[in-house]
């Protein structure tokens, strides 16, 4: 079938066409940049439980909404954390430092790059491991695991972890 300029066919055409391309513009502009996307994307990875904890959908991990709020040693870190009672749970220890690792996030603002549902007070939580009088820490600031001196407080801060099944 042939169709001639200026038919009723033609317009039809023209008209349907035109409809077609502004939907795509509707569509192209309704749709969120990528930068937005993503935070969304990281922001649903953690869910605010509302009892002072804060749980990591990709892992399945429970979290303390915030650290003790102190300068304090390995050991007194181990201790707050075997018992902090947050959520009405008691099964709460120090994380290891890939745990604490995976919850770094180099896309936040702030001094620490973490979560805004998890308070640090400081930038380097303990974690559990230990090799000889050296004990885990993570750093928030800067992205890295370190050790350091067991018996050490300077930013160190306990950010009791529990297994959120």
């Amino acid at each position: 079938m042939r169709v001639c300029p200026g038919s009723t066919l033609s317009k039809k055409i023209i008209v349907a066409v035109g409809f077609l391309v502004l939907i795509g513009f509707v569509m192209a502009a309704m749709a969120l940049p990528p930068e937005v996307e993503a935070d969304e994307k990281r922001m649903a990875q953690f869910k605010d439980n509302g009892d002072g904890t804060v749980t990591d959908a990709q892992t399945g991990l429970m979290w303390a909404a915030s650290d003790n709020g102190r300068d304090i040693t390995w050991a007194e870190a181990r201790t707050y954390c075997r018992n902090y009672s947050g959520g009405g749970h008691t099964d709460w220890r120090l994380p290891t430092q890939d745990e604490l690792a995976g919850l770094y996030d180099k896309e936040e603002s702030g001094s620490n790059h973490i979560t805004p549902l998890i308070k640090l007070s400081g930038c380097c939580p303990w974690a559990i491991e230990t090799r000889g009088s050296e004990a885990a820490h993570f750093s928030f600031g800067a992205g890295y695991q370190f050790w350091g001196s067991q018996s050490g407080t300077l930013s160190n801060r306990a950010l009791p972890v529990r297994s959120g099944k």
